[in-house]
C-alpha cells in the first residue's frame, strides 16, 4: 500500500522516533508499504517518520547490488572521509541543497526478524544512510545544508 509522504512543516518530521520492539507482521507490512511508497515516489530512501510512523525504521534502494535495504533500529557506528554534493528529500519536494556527509559509513541495525547485522556504504549509499537515519532523530537535510541549489546552479556546474 502506498502511503502519504509528510511534507516539511509537518511537526511529525521534527520528532525523535522510538525503537522498534516487536518484529511482527505489523513491522513487515510497514516495511512493504514504505518500499512501495519510496518506489512510487521515485526515491532512494524513506524513513518511517516520513509516513507518519515515529519508529526507527528505514528503507533504502540506491540502485546498486544491495537492492532493497531494510533497517530497523539503525545506528551509525563508524564514518570515514567526507563528500559534499546535492541532496534532496521526498518530504521537501522540488528543492535540493548542498550537504556535506561522510564518504563511508557503517551502520548496525536489525532486519525484519530482529537479527542484528552491519552494512557499510560509500558514496550515494553512505549519503542515503546518513540522510534517512537523520530523519529518525527529527533532522531534515535542510538543517544541515550549506546552501540551496537552484536548477541554473546545477546546470552551470555541469557545464564547467
Amino acid at each position: 500500500m502506498v502511503r502519504n509522504i509528510l511534507k516539511l512543516g509537518d511537526e511529525t518530521l521534527r520528532k525523535i522516533s522510538k525503537p522498534m520492539a516487536k518484529f511482527d507482521l505489523r513491522l513487515w507490512l510497514l516495511l512493504r508499504d514504505m518500499a512501495d511508497t519510496m518506489y512510487k515516489a521515485d526515491g532512494v530512501g524513506l524513513a518511517a517518520p516520513q509516513v507518519g510512523i515515529l519508529r526507527r525504521v528505514v528503507v533504502i534502494d540506491v540502485g546498486d547490488d544491495h537492492g532493497l535495504i531494510e533497517l530497523v533500529n539503525p545506528e551509525i557506528i563508524a564514518t570515514e572521509g567526507e563528500q559534499a554534493g546535492s541532496e534532496g528529500c521526498l518530504s521537501v519536494p522540488g528543492r535540493r541543497g548542498y550537504v556535506v556527509r561522510p564518504q563511508k559509513v557503517t551502520v548496525r541495525a536489525q532486519d525484519r526478524k530482529g537479527k542484528f547485522f552491519e552494512i557499510t556504504g560509500e558514496d550515494l549509499l553512505a549519503r542515503a544512510l546518513c540522510h534517512e537515519i537523520d530523519h529518525l532523530d527529527g533532522i531534515v537535510y535542510v538543517d544541515k545544508m550549506d546552501h540551496e541549489i537552484f536548477d541554473d546552479e546545477e546546470e552551470n556546474r555541469e557545464e564547467s
